[in-house]
């Protein structure tokens, strides 16, 4: 008769719990790779120990393993969702992670080496995004990226990343301090406008 199968809700490893739709840390190719990053989906013991656990994973990718490589907007922590799905024992789990949503990865009080974010999905079969368009910000018309500070211009509240417009990398506006770009000055001869003048006489 074939070993009896039972589907599970958690099993532990290495003294930690891992649960369905947790993320883990999974056994890479080589000693010089990052590990696998993978969400739990399935749990099953196919024998009579807990030994016999595999569980079924979704693979995140990291920019440098989809296709087009890392941009420069990806953040250092950023994985992509995909539907990429395997099988693996449990044994080649070395330990758990927390891949968040990028708001919920921005609001962390603190990021750990364990915490990570996604905010496109991966079809590596297809080499496909989604979303596959994103809004841009800056005169370097960028995706947003969390790891590069940004300051909003008073005036016409478009976003701008400090090093690209002649500040400091790491400026940041104080509370009460006005920034406006240099487009809003231009467009109010040289002043300082409360909001961007409208175009076209609107």
């Amino acid at each position: 008769m074939p070993p009896k199968k039972a589907n599970l809700q958690q099993f532990t490893h290495h003294g930690l719990t891992f649960k369905l739709g947790e993320a883990c840390l999974i056994n890479p190719d080589s000693e010089s790779s990052p590990p696998f990053i993978g969400k739990i989906r399935e749990i099953v013991q196919r024998g009579t120990t807990e030994a016999d656990i595999e569980i079924k994973v979704t693979w995140f990718y990291r920019p440098e393993e989809a296709v087009g490589g890392r941009k420069a907007f990806h953040g250092l922590k950023e994985l992509f969702d995909s539907d990429h799905q395997d099988w693996c024992h449990k044994n080649t789990i070395l330990g758990k992670c927390r891949v968040h949503s990028l708001k919920k990865y921005e609001n962390l009080s603190k990021i750990e080496q364990e915490d990570f974010f996604s905010r496109f999905t991966y079809k590596p079969a297809k080499k496909e995004f989604d979303p596959d368009r994103v809004p841009v910000y800056c005169s370097c018309e960028l995706p947003y990226n969390p790891d590069r500070p940004m300051v909003m211009c008073d005036a016409c509240e478009e976003w701008y990343h400090p090093d690209c417009i002649g500040l400091p990398a790491t400026y940041v506006k104080a509370e009460k301090e006005r920034f406006v770009c240099s487009e809003c000055k231009r467009l109010n001869g040289g002043n300082v406008p409360n909001k961007r003048p409208a175009l076209g006489g609107r």
